[in-house]
């Protein structure tokens, strides 16, 4: 259901998207959905929270144990832009729809998006502190840097010419760039 709800959201966006066009992909009657969901906006809910926790994550995980900061932006760069090439119909959903997710997880969702944008922009900060990047302006350096990231969705595709890998490991150095790494 899930899977189903997600390619739906990602092709049609979740106003676009009713509960008998997912009921119909699973091969089940609408009225069968009720059985395991409450209504559409659960799975709106799962989507963006388990995306979005993913992303929290991988950020984690990449720079952990990491003392140097600029192998550390590179690696948080890598990861975010990865997950954007291999999960691109849950990055055009949260990045399309999260404005129809209800309250609490409205804010939870958002609250971890800025703590991954804080963290980016920490490193940035870090980094021009101990002379290792260039660019004086952090807030501008961690927004360019998100947001190339999150074009990759719009764009990647899997039989393209760049591997999700090359793509990641190209915009680790662009990310590099930004920052001024010196």
């Amino acid at each position: 259901m899930y899977d189903a709800a997600l390619t739906l959201f990602a092709e049609r966006g979740y106003h676009g998207t009713a509960l008998s066009q997912i009921a119909s992909m699973l091969g089940i009657r609408t009225p069968s959905l009720y059985n395991h969901i409450h209504a559409k906006q659960d799975l709106l809910r799962d989507v963006l929270t388990r995306t979005t926790e993913g992303v929290w994550q991988d950020y984690q995980e990449a720079v952990e144990g990491v003392d140097d900061v600029v192998e550390r932006l590179s690696r948080a760069t890598r990861v975010y832009a990865l997950r954007h090439a291999q999960h691109r119909r849950e990055a055009l959903v949260v990045n399309r729809d999260i404005a129809n997710l209800e309250e609490p997880a409205r804010t939870h969702v958002l609250e971890l998006r800025r703590s991954h944008a804080r963290a980016i922009q920490g490193l940035i900060d870090e980094g021009i502190e101990a002379g290792r990047f260039s660019e004086p302006n952090s807030t501008l350096a961690a927004f360019g840097v998100l947001e190339m990231c999150v074009s990759i969705a719009r764009w990647f595709r899997d039989d393209g010419p760049l591997s999700a890998e090359e793509v990641a490991d190209k915009y680790s150095e662009l990310a590099l760039r930004v920052a001024g790494v010196v």
